[in-house]
């Protein structure tokens, strides 16, 4: 079933309080998916670095893959501005003007990437949105705009590597979130790995991710790539997609997955459930819409 959320603050300031935000939104679904949560959470960028979230265990797990992950990053002539290890996670930052595709790469096989990006940081584990806070503080991130997700597993364990969002594996700041099955996932798959492309997981999500990051790489809009996604992806869906500046969604022709959309001058909120919005305004009447099947939209933060 699982459920999704993402909100954007248009005003482009980092000290909006997105991650309580999602918490709030994801607490309200958390029924629809009790295995896992998740967040992509996105401000504080800054020129010529890149932030990097690993999966490393604990003890000596950690450490040696602690150790690969320094030495894969410093073939690629990335040097470490600051890290620290937060529960399960290695969190780094890097000062690096490279190919970020070719270190992304390099680096998945010193340990399992869950994030790169200037502005892009995704943190996920088992449990539910107060858990998940509770372990990495999701709730103390300021910033600009998220995306969120709780997942009822069906067609795979329940680990951290298995919840979303999902990155783009070889672009930086691109996640997504996901609701649905892309049922013609391996044709679209071998397509893209025909073209270079390396994927990490087996999961549909990931796959999405990667098609929207391609066209934007050869200059297409992430508006025209969204309006292309409808016509190519097969299956049933409701997935929303973030960037550095942007955020969006897409909804199939059948439109059996569900999703809720709010809209001010300040922000925009989406999700899978009306009762996820009412947590960010409680005691509002809000005048909410649902996207109507086959569309797609768009939001920009100031800049």
């Amino acid at each position: 079933m699982c459920g999704i959320a993402g909100i954007m603050y248009k005003n482009g300031s980092g000290t909006n309080p997105a991650g309580r935000a999602l918490i709030d939104m994801l607490d309200g679904c958390q029924h629809r998916g009790p295995d896992s949560t998740g967040f992509a959470l996105y401000g504080g960028e800054r020129s010529g670095r890149l932030r990097l979230r690993f999966l490393v265990g604990e003890g000596e797990e950690a450490d040696g893959a602690i150790a690969r992950i320094q030495g894969a990053l410093a073939k690629h002539g990335a040097r470490v501005v600051d890290d620290e290890r937060v529960g399960s996670n290695y969190r780094i930052q890097v000062s690096f003007d490279g190919d970020i595709q070719k270190l992304a790469y390099d680096v998945e096989h010193a340990a399992k990437v869950l994030s790169i990006g200037s502005s892009l940081e995704i943190v996920k584990d088992v449990g539910s949105a107060h858990e998940v806070d509770g372990q990495y503080g999701v709730g103390e991130f300021h910033g600009t705009h998220g995306l969120g997700h709780v997942r009822l597993a069906t067609e795979s364990a329940v680990k951290p590597e298995a919840a979303h969002p999902f990155w783009a594996t070889g672009f930086a700041d691109v996640a997504i979130v996901h609701n649905g099955q892309i049922t013609n996932y391996w044709k679209m798959r071998r397509r893209l790995e025909q073209r270079g492309y390396e994927f990490t997981t087996d999961n549909d999500s990931e796959l999405i991710a990667v098609y929207l990051a391609d066209k934007m790489s050869q200059g297409i809009a992430l508006k025209d790539a969204l309006a292309t996604s409808i016509d190519d992806l097969d299956g049933t869906f409701s997935f929303l997609v973030s960037t550095r500046d942007e955020i969006g969604y897409a909804k199939d022709r059948l439109a059996v997955k569900p999703m809720i959309m709010y809209e001010t001058d300040d922000l925009v909120a989406v999700a899978s459930e009306e009762v996820s919005l009412n947590r960010l305004f409680p005691g509002q009447a809000l005048n909410t819409k649902e996207p109507p099947p086959g569309t797609y939209a768009t939001w920009s933060r100031s800049i």
